[in-house]
């Protein structure tokens, strides 16, 4: 088995079809359940998914209209990085790959990837070019954040950041159809070697979702192995359709994971700190949300908004400071 494809899913049935036949109608092999390939493509391919409990027909979708798929339906939503640990340790493919059930792989993207680690033993780790809805290109190439990025990045203070600071991080000096070493990619389509797996273990399901991926190619890299780009492997990635289902479970879990990884990789002190920063952040934004309902301003998505920062300072502040590096089940 070439490849391994590892979706966790979660009420998003449409998209997950669209997924499956962009997998299924690119130059390769799948491999059934059994182990037998169906179609010539050189490259043999095997797609796992791993539903999380979906309440919209999922399971019933992928059963009668992709049997070729290898399907591990969860009784209760086990979230992405256990859902994808799970897939993991199912898979029996060389290479592993971690897609997004909202994707579109482009024709040949998985045998170009595939190819590319083939050809560059050094790397463990690589992400292709991605392409949002309308064409554009989705930034998913990145360099480890520093304790300065955490205070600016995904903030509100975010346009205010130094313009190097943030370059230096989206690695924008490069060319989105290059290929070259990053420190990091994202997870919404992220290929390994079976070796990286085998050493470095899974994902760390101390994040429940976010930065899963950044702490997973540290931890490689920390290993010996290089992370790369490949801008000429493309997938498009519609983005976030199903924590826009849970859109203060989406903020929570953001900032907690960004606590989980400073925490780990900067010490005790700085995520402390780190997370008082963002607890002031969020009260800020909640008392300006609040001042522009009084004065009638969109009165609606202001009491929305103060519910959802509402929420996010009461998780803050309620948040522990785990002992990082044995969660990987």
């Amino acid at each position: 088995m070439d490849l391994s494809i590892i979706i966790v899913s979660w009420n998003v049935a449409a998209l997950l079809a669209d997924c499956l036949d962009s997998i299924a109608r690119g130059p390769v092999a799948l491999a059934g359940p059994d182990g037998t390939p169906h179609g010539d493509g050189a490259l043999l391919v095997e797609v796992i998914v791993v539903d999380s409990a979906s309440q919209d027909g999922t399971v019933e979708t992928v059963r009668e209209r992709y049997p070729w798929a290898r399907l591990m339906p969860q009784a209760d939503n086990v979230g992405f990085t256990r859902g994808n640990n799970l897939g993991l340790a199912a898979a029996r493919g060389r290479c592993v790959m971690l897609l997004n059930p909202d994707t579109i792989v482009h024709d040949g993207a998985l045998n170009r990837l595939v190819a590319y680690l083939d050809g560059n033993p050094a790397v463990g780790i690589a992400g292709p070019r991605v392409l949002n809805t309308d064409g554009t290109v989705q930034s998913t190439r990145r360099r480890f954040p520093t304790p300065l990025t955490a205070l600016f990045e995904s903030t509100w203070l975010q346009g205010y950041a130094p313009r190097r600071l943030l370059q230096r991080f989206y690695v924008t000096d490069q060319p989105d159809d290059g290929t070259f070493d990053v420190d990091w990619v994202q997870g919404c389509a992220l290929i390994a070697r079976r070796e990286v797996y085998e050493q470095i273990g899974g994902l760390d399901t101390g994040y429940v979702m976010f930065s899963e991926e950044l702490d997973w190619c540290r931890r490689a890299k920390d290993a010996g192995w290089r992370v790369a780009y490949v801008g000429d492997a493309v997938i498009t990635h519609h983005g976030g359709k199903s924590t826009e289902q849970v859109q203060a479970q989406k903020h929570i879990y953001f900032q907690q994971s960004k606590l989980r990884y400073f925490r780990t990789y900067h010490g005790r002190a700085f995520a402390f700190a780190l997370r008082a920063f963002l607890l002031l952040s969020y009260v800020v934004q909640l008392a300006q949300e609040g001042i522009k309902a009084l004065l009638g301003s969109k009165r609606p998505m202001r009491r929305a908004r103060i519910a959802t920062y509402a929420q996010v300072i009461r998780a803050l502040a309620r948040t522990a400071q785990p002992a990082p590096g044995d969660n990987t089940t």
